[in-house]
């Protein structure tokens, strides 16, 4: 029987995926053989004229259909790295963008650094951000919540923080409805305000086009409104009451929604507000300083009425 050689196969498989318009397909097509084989990628260039027996073609070979029909690959491959660290990644939540890598970069720059601090990951998905927080910032043993209006998204949060060691809490809560107007008998986080603030929430815009590998992901994290902001806008105004004087509050958006974000937040009171760009240049993390005079809670405005 002939076998097809390494070389043979990454060939074939990377002009099929190519064929289906797969972007970085040479790209996909090593990351499945090193998942099939157990290898790593130096082992599939020195081994370029190794023959494959069929029992590793066959898994490949449905693998490489998957990918073709536009499965992500951090699906196929049930993890993807970020920050470093290897995270689990599936259906349940939203694959983790390389751009976000960024945004935590920011976050670790100009946060401030204190025993004890509260840190919040809003929309927390796959954990990516706050448990990358928890693990960077160790040293100060921050208090860090995790929200996600998902079920299976904070199943999948739990999942990594237990496999990474990161000490986080979850919540679900639809923005800041756990704290703010809890449900009978649902599990209410913990009071007090705090001190960093990430959200990266649905902001693509009703009806717009997404790639294949995108329409994977829940449309609850993609889709945020007839602009994409109707989400950020309730959290940039829910948040004021949750945040200490001086808190930073930091988010992701879309390419081009970064200078209204940061007017709206201007508008809202939030300080030093500006957009940060990724290493594309595109605006996309918009952040402000929260006012150094607490907003009132919606407890504190009840009792005033009373």
């Amino acid at each position: 029987m002939a076998f097809k050689t390494v070389q043979e196969v990454l060939s074939s498989g990377t002009g099929y995926l190519e064929s289906k318009g797969v972007e970085g397909a040479r790209h996909s097509m090593q990351s499945l053989m090193v998942h099939v084989l157990g290898c790593n990628k130096t082992w599939l260039y020195l081994h370029y004229d190794d023959p494959l027996p069929e029992d590793k073609l066959t898994p490949l070979r449905e693998l490489l259909r998957q990918r073709g029909q536009g499965v992500p690959l951090q699906h196929l491959l049930g993890s993807t790295e970020f920050y470093r660290r290897e995270f689990r990644t599936d259906a349940r939540a939203l694959i983790p963008r390389p751009e976000t890598e960024e945004l935590v970069e920011f976050a670790l720059q100009m946060a401030p650094r204190r025993n004890g601090m509260r840190v919040l990951d809003m929309g927390c998905g796959s954990g990516i951000i706050g448990i990358t927080l928890a693990l960077e910032l160790a040293r100060q043993q921050p208090e860090v919540i995790m929200a996600d209006i998902s079920e299976a998204a904070l199943s999948l949060t739990l999942e990594n923080a237990t496999a990474l060691g990161a000490r986080v809490k979850t919540y679900r809560s639809d923005l800041f409805s756990a704290w703010d107007a809890p449900a009978e008998g649902a599990v209410q986080p913990p009071e007090g305000s705090f001190d960093l603030v990430l959200a990266n929430l649905p902001y693509v815009p009703e009806g717009e086009e997404v790639s294949t590998e995108v329409e994977h992901d829940p449309a609850t994290a993609l889709y945020g409104g007839a602009d994409g902001l109707d989400i950020v806008r309730r959290f940039v105004a829910d948040a004021l009451p949750h945040l200490a004087p001086r808190a930073l509050v930091m988010l992701e958006v879309g390419h081009d929604q970064g200078p209204a974000v940061q007017t709206l937040m201007q508008q809202l009171g939030y300080t030093q507000c500006r957009v940060l760009t990724d290493m594309s240049g595109k605006a996309r993390f918009p952040m402000g300083f929260a006012p150094t005079t607490p907003a009132p809670t919606p407890a504190d405005q009840e009792a005033h009425t009373a």
